[in-house]
């Protein structure tokens, strides 16, 4: 398979960043003024961003709620945020009621490698379960978790417990800050890449980022979404 714009630029970020110690991972990035900066981008874009997006809310949720009358509108899962301090984060619910269920008998046929799970044709997802994810849809109540503080806009990806128990130490250190939204992982390759790549891109944001950073990455995933083909 030829690889693609976004692999290739994720292979970029890669070999500019790989070489780092976990030392001082954050020094220049964890000044005062850049986190009250971001927190108040944060606020003030997620804020914009329901009311915006309220009329489509309620539309997607009327479309969950015939497909699946049983079923809830939102999905809340537990998720591993900023020193590993847990939290709920909030979606649109993609799949059956007992997905989690399910779950066991289907992580033999993992795509991904290493401690994640990802499934191109994930029998447990329903039908408007594929049009919200393929569009991404599914994860604008998370703009909600970005006001309550659970999460930025842009961070490493917020992890499970089950796969937080299989981290080394080196992997942990993504979890040195409040997981985001997007971040290099979804503009850089999102499933084409590895586990351990996307570690790496998650350390290499931690090391240099910056609110111009942020705002290219939030540009970049809007460029990403609207072209998205890869997004389960």
């Amino acid at each position: 398979m030829a690889p693609t714009s976004q692999n290739k630029e994720a292979e970029v970020a890669l070999e500019s960043g790989s070489i780092y110690g976990s030392y001082g991972l954050e020094r220049k990035s964890n000044k005062r003024s850049y986190l009250m900066m971001k927190r108040a981008m944060d606020i003030i874009l997620a804020f914009i961003g329901l009311v915006v997006i309220s009329p489509a809310f309620i539309v997607v949720a009327i479309m969950i709620k015939l497909e699946d009358p049983k079923g809830s509108v939102f999905f809340q899962q537990v998720r591993v945020g900023k020193h590993e301090k847990t939290f709920k984060m909030f979606k649109f619910r993609s799949m059956v009621s007992n997905a989690e269920e399910l779950l066991t008998n289907l992580l033999e046929q993992n795509e991904i490698s290493g401690a994640m799970f990802k499934m191109k044709d994930d029998p447990r997802i329903t039908r408007i379960g594929k049009f919200i994810r393929k569009t991404s849809i599914d994860e604008l109540p998370q703009l909600w978790n970005v006001i309550r503080g659970d999460m930025s806009l842009v961070g490493p990806r917020p992890a499970l417990p089950r796969e937080v128990e299989e981290y080394t130490n080196y992997d942990k250190l993504r979890l040195r800050v409040i997981p985001g939204c997007t971040g290099l992982w979804q503009v850089g390759g999102r499933n084409d890449l590895s586990f351990h790549e996307m570690v790496q891109l998650d350390l290499l944001y931690i090391k240099q980022r910056s609110i111009l950073f942020d705002i290219k990455i939030i540009l970049k995933t809007v460029k990403v979404l609207l072209g998205s083909k890869d997004a389960f």
